[in-house]
């Protein structure tokens, strides 16, 4: 059985993700298409406005096999964690081919470039001095590979792409990267074409625009019936800040003396947005930021982080998708979780905290239920 993945957060999926859904399926027809999906927290460290389960219900709609979450470890972290998460559950997987999303649209440059981070030992010594500079390090990647090859890499999905490819060539893993050119860009929240960024779209829904035609009809269904506003939640983050005040180098992303600056900033500061602006410098970028509170709000300490993926987390398949598992289980290494219970006692506690903060920020308590009752999803494929 032939296998093509994908790599998504789907916050929320809209039509440029059915647009990239209908080109996989077009590239490569009878193929197991196997998605790595973020589950309720996502690599900017914002919540996901979705759940995990709604998300893999949609996509189990829209034709997708195999569902497979990317644990919350590398699910909120900078593009080369994110990207060694994924890669390593595809290989783990036997996944064949990996189609992303890209700005440039050209996979030899990306393999170019990523040949470049692996095997020219001044790529490394430039990105270190520039970041001595107080030069962020995307930035710093990105100037690197200009002074040593001309081309640059500065775009969220290149960004993301090429540690993708990376990653891929570093372990010699047998999957074959392929892009597809990106139909809209990320910053533009003004759009209103059908095919528009999920970032336009969540400031449409922020400001009470209709959304229905940038999203599929079952998106647009299940948004109905969420409560999105994640504003309140700062006040959650600010008393967990105060109450460790001396204790945030403890957590993931608080480093290198930037914890005296959250110290600086936190009382006067009365949302997200002001906060982030406060301590945001030119060596911190917004994301890094972003992601670093979402640790501190979600317990997410240094000594948590492991380096390679632990488990196979099943969130949802139509029985194609159960068939391919069926069929190379014998050769997965990783325990396969289908439901909580098949946990171990490290990590049912951290998915328990996750899905209480992420219900206590909806003031919904279905979400925690979900997490402990939640069995595999399962669609037939004629559903």
């Amino acid at each position: 059985m032939n296998s093509v993945g994908i790599i998504a957060e789907y916050n929320p999926f809209h039509n440029g993700h059915l647009y990239h859904l209908s080109k996989v399926k077009e590239m490569f027809p009878n193929h197991i298409i196997v998605l790595i999906l973020s589950g309720n927290y996502l690599q900017r460290g914002e919540f996901s406005i979705l759940d995990k389960y709604t998300k893999t219900k949609i996509v189990l709609e829209n034709g997708i096999d195999l569902i497979i979450e990317l644990p919350f470890n590398f699910a909120v972290q900078s593009a080369d964690m994110f990207a060694k998460g994924a890669i390593q559950l595809l290989n783990e997987l036997k996944v064949e081919n990996l189609v992303f999303g890209s700005e440039t649209n050209n996979i030899e440059d990306l393999k170019l470039l990523s040949k470049i981070q692996l095997e020219n030992s001044n790529y490394q010594i430039k990105v270190k001095e520039l970041m001595k500079k107080g030069i962020n390090y995307p930035t710093a990647l990105s100037k690197a590979l200009k002074e040593i090859s001309n081309m640059e890499v500065t775009t969220p999905n290149d960004i993301l792409g090429l540690s993708y490819v990376r990653e891929i060539i570093k372990n010699n893993y047998n999957i074959n990267p392929i892009c597809i050119k990106r139909t809209n860009d990320y910053h533009d929240l003004e759009n209103n074409s059908n095919i528009v960024s999920a970032s336009n779209i969540r400031n449409k829904i922020n400001n009470n625009i209709d959304i229905k035609k940038y999203v599929p009809l079952k998106t647009y269904e299940y948004l109905k019936e969420v409560n999105i506003n994640f504003n309140y939640s700062f006040k959650y983050l600010k008393f967990k800040i105060i109450s460790e005040i001396n204790k945030l180098d403890e957590y993931l992303d608080v480093d290198e003396g930037i914890d005296n600056r959250i110290k600086k900033y936190i009382y006067s500061s009365n949302n997200y947005q002001e906060l982030i602006d406060n301590i945001k410098t030119k060596r911190y970028t917004y994301n890094k930021i972003s992601r670093m509170l979402c640790h501190i709000l979600t317990g997410f300490k240094k000594s948590d982080v492991v380096s390679n993926i632990e488990y196979i987390r099943i969130l949802g398949m139509n029985n194609i998708g159960k068939n391919y598992i069926n069929s190379i289980k014998k050769n997965i290494t990783l325990p396969i979780i289908t439901k909580f219970s098949d946990f171990n006692d490290k990590y049912q506690q951290l998915e328990l905290r996750l899905s209480y903060i992420y219900s206590l920020i909806l003031e919904d308590n279905m979400y925690v239920e979900n997490e402990i009752k939640a069995k595999v999803i399962i669609q037939n494929k004629n559903d």
